[in-house]
């Protein structure tokens, strides 16, 4: 697990990035929003995001924002880590886009908790992420059945699509996951197979 922490106080970065690491997360640090950006946006960034609210350049908020109406962040996990306590700076930071808000000074056993929090949606993600790839590549190989079956109301053989007339059962076997077993019913059983018993 990788993340960015972006505050431009630096004890405050120095604090996160020591016990995050002890946590076993990579961290990447930022002291303004301008280079937080940069670094998000950068290849194979960070899946996790611990932005201060006031930095120079770019603010938290409106780097949660930047982050939500970019669609290759989309999956990241963003908590606001911040002095502004009111109610109102909550529920604007969590409008902006971050998932979770913690108020400075930290507990460190809380913000343990919301990380792992983080940690447990992003797993979910990437699984989700996963079974969706293979659902669209199952799809692909998925034969159906579709449109107009021009069929002979005699002998009831196809037309193919190379104009060759063939049986129901190789048609339908070739256009689809079916599989047939044959057998005889018993009014064919009557008429065809029961004359030459006699």
């Amino acid at each position: 697990m990788r993340a960015l922490i972006a505050d431009d106080d630096r004890a405050t970065t120095e604090i996160l990035s020591k016990t995050l690491q002890q946590w076993n997360i990579d961290v990447t640090v930022a002291h303004d929003g301008n280079a937080a950006w940069d670094l998000l946006g950068a290849g194979d960034g960070p899946s996790l995001a611990i932005l201060d609210w006031m930095m120079p350049g770019v603010d938290g908020v409106e780097l949660c924002h930047r982050i939500r109406d970019d669609s290759s962040l989309a999956h990241m996990y963003v908590i606001l880590l911040t002095g502004r306590d009111s109610r109102a700076d909550i529920v604007a930071g969590l409008d902006a886009g971050a998932h979770d808000y913690v108020v400075k000074p930290f507990d460190v056993e809380e913000l343990r908790a919301r990380i792992n929090v983080g940690i447990r949606v992003l797993t979910l993600q990437e699984r989700l992420a996963e079974r969706v790839a293979e659902l669209q590549a199952a799809l692909k190989n998925v034969k159906q059945l579709s449109g107009l079956l021009p069929i002979c109301s005699y002998c009831k053989r196809i037309r193919s699509d190379q104009n060759y007339w063939e049986q129901v059962d190789r048609y339908v076997a070739q256009h689809s996951e079916a599989e047939f077993s044959h057998g005889i019913c018993p009014e064919c059983f009557k008429t065809v197979i029961a004359p030459f018993e006699r």
